[in-house]
């Protein structure tokens, strides 16, 4: 059996990317220790750890790049699923096993199953009698078997669908699977896969250690202000020297832990220069390497659409906004701390915000006059100041929780007030950029078919529209 993709379904998938002429190879044909995907598991007939789904039962297994390649490749071909589509929901579910949950929604292991799905399609690949989705081959293999089961091996978009109910996670799984399969195959992904740990690595010690320094700041004026107290105190000559003997005891004291203080702010800032200079030089390399939507999105660049750039960087998959904010009009975009912060436009720099509401902030106007204001950074680029200009895209911060906030998210305010989310570029960036927080459902996958049976006696070399994948393991 053979597989093609249409191009233009693939164009949508990959904006601007392109796949390559390289196959992928299935040989849909499941082995016989290997249930088939045609009917799912009976109730009760799987062997499972205990209290599998509220956690891992025994050590989790780490895996090499290769030895991931070689699983996904054998999962593949065991139901005739593409492994390129295997290793792009492993990466985005959790992220090569390094996230396994359970999940806010209880989802759990290599693939994140829900326990309902895992106990009808589940199965025990690695042949040691329990079927356990924190095992990364029996989780691939059941993934595999689940896509198969959901009408995968016909239409591939379908199945991912039923894998995750939501547009942009299709589009997200083939953008991924295409970069697999371009230039480079898996290596590429594998690199870029390096690229993104030590990217969300310098990101979160940056956030870090800012708030580090400013803690220690804080604590440093609070130190000053009681040791000026305490010498004040101690010299007051109208004193006894029986009084003044121990309140000089006491400032001496309290300059000593100033002067500790004031030590600690400087080691810190000394590792937070460090730090930043690190976080330069891998945005630099990142930012370089962020050829295809799906290499941008693991590497958190910026996300363009209707001649703006979504202000936080992460993807649908882990940034999320409401439609409403809670007091008055504003968007809250939630995101994990160390989480990129960009311009959304070219714009000048009108102000830096540092108070106890904001928290480190800073406000825009953009060239069409309307005033932008963002709150909660972690960390703002010590570039910036009052009057530069910015352009869209511009990394200005990173995501924290600074100010009157509740957990980590940007608070993007505007002004006239209004709603960021009731315009239309903001609306576009909707499953490119963000989910909706309390959308009421998601869009219908599409129709147009992904893959498609070509019937045997056909001409080896497909039409021009197409684009072939086979799923050989070369």
């Amino acid at each position: 059996m053979r597989i093609f993709l249409a191009v233009g379904l693939l164009a949508v998938a990959l904006g601007a990317g392109r796949a390559s002429a390289d196959t992928f190879a299935v040989v849909p044909e499941t082995p016989a220790a290997l249930p088939s995907a045609e009917t799912p598991n009976q109730p009760g007939g799987l062997l499972l750890p205990p209290a599998v789904f509220e956690g891992q039962f025994l050590p989790m297994r780490e895996l090499s790049y290769e030895q991931l390649h070689d699983l996904w490749l054998r999962a593949g071909s065991a139901y005739g699923i593409p492994w390129q589509v295997l290793a792009a929901i492993n990466k985005i579910e959790s992220n090569f096993g390094r996230n396994m949950g359970p999940s806010s929604a209880g989802a759990v292991g290599w693939m994140q199953f829900m326990p309902d799905t895992w106990l009808r399609w589940g199965v025990d690949a690695s042949g040691d009698g329990i079927a356990d989705p924190w095992n990364a081959e029996d989780a691939v293999h059941s993934a595999a078997r689940y896509l198969a089961a959901a009408g995968g091996r016909m239409d591939i978009s379908r199945g991912i669908f039923a894998y995750n109910h939501a547009q942009w996670y299709v589009d997200d799984v083939l953008q991924l699977a295409a970069v697999f399969n371009g230039g480079g195959g898996a290596d590429a992904v594998f690199s870029l896969d390096r690229m993104s740990i030590a990217l969300e690595e310098a990101q979160n010690q940056v956030a870090s250690l800012s708030e580090q320094v400013a803690a220690a700041e804080s604590l440093e004026t609070e130190l000053t202000a009681r040791a000026d107290a305490l010498a004040r105190a101690a010299a007051d000559l109208d004193q006894l020297i029986s009084d003044r003997i121990p309140k000089e005891a006491e400032a001496f004291q309290a300059d000593h832990e100033r002067a500790d203080a004031t030590t600690e702010v400087g080691r810190l800032r000394a590792e937070l220069e460090q730090a930043q200079l690190t976080l330069e030089e891998i945005r630099t390399g990142a930012h370089s390497a962020s050829f295809a939507p799906a290499a941008a999105a693991m590497l958190r660049m910026p996300t363009r659409a209707d001649g703006y750039v979504f202000p936080v960087g992460g993807g649908p998959a882990v940034v999320s906004v409401g439609h409403h904010h809670h007091d008055y009009p504003a968007a809250d975009i939630a995101a994990p701390a160390g989480a990129p912060v960009f311009a959304l436009t070219d714009a000048l720099v009108l102000a830096l915000v540092d108070d106890g509401s904001c928290g480190t902030g800073l406000s825009l106007r953009s060239l069409d006059g309307l005033e932008w204001v963002y709150c909660h950074l972690s960390f703002r680029d010590p570039g910036l100041q009052a009057g530069a200009l910015v352009t869209a895209g511009q990394w200005v911060g990173l995501v924290g929780s600074t100010g009157h906030s509740t957990g980590p998210h940007l608070h993007l305010g505007l002004r006239p007030s209004r709603y960021p989310q009731e315009m239309p570029w903001f609306q576009e960036f909707a499953g490119l950029a963000f989910t909706w927080q309390d959308a009421s459902e998601e869009a219908e996958v599409r129709t147009t078919p992904i893959f498609s049976l070509v019937p045997a006696g056909e001409p080896e070399q497909p039409a021009q529209d197409v684009v072939e994948f086979s799923l050989d393991r070369g």
